[in-house]
């Protein structure tokens, strides 16, 4: 492991620049705190070897880290600052005349966090600093929100995706070159350009498609059989993937013929792209949608510190809000009052919050009336105890046993609604109202009530909810558009960024180091 030179290359910039920096700035606190803030120690297991040539110091990595998701620039960039820039000196304690480091050293170091057990060190750190100012004391609020992170590549149509997915397979698999080559007729897939056809034919490109689907069936069915390592793994799951995904037997064929055609509508969880098969389509709402993936954070709303975050694929109900909420708060050490908008508001989650003894303020999901402008159903009296329900109009009927993939229960008005007064108020279906009572119906119609009857309730949540869009926006200013491919990279960028957003907003508040502890002014607290 390297370590600071006492002699630097150059004046200090520090001591000779130290009036031309912000001295509430991001780069003057890390000039004069960075040993404090990153000690030696805390990186000592990276590098246990003693021989060969030292390293970068890794306290320089670390703060110029910091500074790069802060910033939002590249590893390049980066450099090209701890080079050029007076700031950046300062804060990684370089010389005027040090030309810094190799861009590459930050991929190293990157590795070596995500293969010692402790990638997030840095954001566990600033953690540790928080604990240290006792800011968050008392402070038993979390409010809770995601937002969508576009991904780093391009979203790919599904002729790309079938080409690229085989020329894969062509590169990970032993002995798929040969069966490509004799067995696959679709497109020359050595040619690193598009197949050549009439893209404007509508004819053309369903045959593309239907000859392209084959020539993937065809390498899944003729690769030798063998153990295949995790890349060619991979390769050969993409593949089958990326040949289902889009496309249904013809309309014609009898479903022997082998015969395809692009799907109407899109799978619920396509694979948008084989250079990042881990990207999905993120719905905001039914028409709008961007790739990427979802990151969830929670925050103390008062003081905007980010207690947790998560990143997260886009899609699949494991990965839903109110399936993080937990993890989100996992690292808490006690109760919490947990604000959230209506992604949170599932009668599952509810339910998990309340058993882990947090106090959900989350707003309920509207309900919809079967007729615009009629009876939803808070109008009906159900008594889950008893097994009934009874309508608006006074009829009551047994609610069935549970079932489905839901275990909901359904109350079935039928004849009962055929002369009924209320009729066009409730439903429109022709054999009368089927009402339908999911489980946790009773937890959920009381917090409807609360939230719609309770003054307290609704001060509350008004109050301190909205302070966690103000997290959101320090956590996507600049940076809405991710860098790297895959979850694992991305939830560790993640992680730093929430790090150095926690930090300049403690150097915000006045954070200082006396003596051997971190304090913040008493106003602060």
């Amino acid at each position: 492991m390297g370590r600071r030179s006492e002699v630097l290359v150059g004046p200090d910039v520090w001591e000779t620049c130290r009036e031309l920096i912000p001295a509430s700035s991001v780069f003057a606190f890390l000039a004069g705190q960075r040993e404090e803030l990153f000690p030696e120690s805390m990186f000592a297991d990276l590098y246990p070897s003693t021989n060969g040539r030292p390293s970068v110091p890794p306290q320089i990595l670390a703060v110029a880290t910091v500074l790069q998701v802060l910033e939002n620039v590249t590893d390049h960039d980066a450099v090209t600052a701890l080079r050029c820039d007076l700031r950046w000196k300062a804060a990684a304690g370089l010389g005027m005349h040090d030309p810094g480091f190799d861009p590459s050293l930050f991929i190293y170091f990157r590795r070596r966090l995500a293969a010692s057990g402790a990638r997030d060190r840095i954001f566990t750190r600033v953690r540790e600093v928080v604990e240290a100012t006792g800011l968050l004391k008392g402070r038993r609020r979390r409010a809770l929100d995601s937002t969508v992170f576009a991904d780093a590549v391009a979203t790919q149509d599904t002729v790309t995706q079938l080409i690229a997915a085989i020329r894969r397979v062509i590169r990970e698999v032993p002995g798929a070159k040969q069966v490509i080559e004799q067995h696959c007729r679709a497109h020359d897939y050595a040619d690193p350009g598009k197949p050549r056809i009439a893209w404007d034919d509508e004819a053309a490109r369903a045959d593309l498609i239907d000859a392209l689907v084959r020539d993937a069936l065809a390498v899944l069915g003729h690769l030798p059989e063998s153990e295949l390592g995790p890349a060619a793994a991979d390769a050969v799951g993409l593949l089958a993937l990326v040949a289902g995904q889009d496309v249904e037997l013809a309309e014609d064929s009898d479903g022997r013929d082998g015969r395809w055609r692009i799907v109407k509508g899109t799978a619920p969880d396509r694979v948008i792209s084989t250079v990042d098969p881990e990207a999905r389509h993120i719905h905001k709402t039914n028409s709008a949608y961007r790739g990427g993936f979802k990151g969830h954070l929670a925050c103390e709303p008062e003081t905007g510190i980010i207690t947790a975050v998560q990143m997260r694929p886009g899609a699949g109900a494991e990965h839903h809000e109110g399936a993080v909420a937990a993890d989100l708060l996992a690292v808490e050490d006690g109760p919490r009052t947990v604000l959230g908008d209506t992604a949170y508001g599932g009668g599952d989650a509810r339910a998990e919050l309340v058993q882990a003894g947090h106090i959900p303020v989350v707003k309920p999901a509207p309900l919809r009336p079967a007729v615009p402008g009629g009876f939803t159903l808070d109008d009906f009296t159900v008594d889950t105890a008893a097994g009934t329900a009874t309508c608006p109009a006074g009829h009551t009927v047994p609610l069935g046993p549970p079932g489905g993939r839901n275990r909901q229960r359904a109350a079935y008005f039928g004849t009962r609604c055929e002369l009924c007064p209320l009729r066009e108020r409730c439903t429109k279906a022709k054999n009368g109202k089927i009402l339908t009572i999911r489980p946790h119906h009773d937890a959920q119609a009381a917090a409807r009530a609360q939230a719609a009857t309770d003054p307290g309730w609704q001060a509350e949540y008004r109050r301190w909810r909205p302070m966690v869009e103000r997290a959101v926006a320090w956590m996507t200013r600049g940076s809405r558009r991710l860098r790297y491919r895959g979850v694992i990279k991305n939830d560790a960028w993640l992680h730093t960024r929430a790090a150095a957003v926690n930090l300049r907003t403690l150097i915000n508040l006045g954070l200082d180091h006396t003596g051997d502890t971190w304090t913040l002014p008493q106003a602060t607290r």
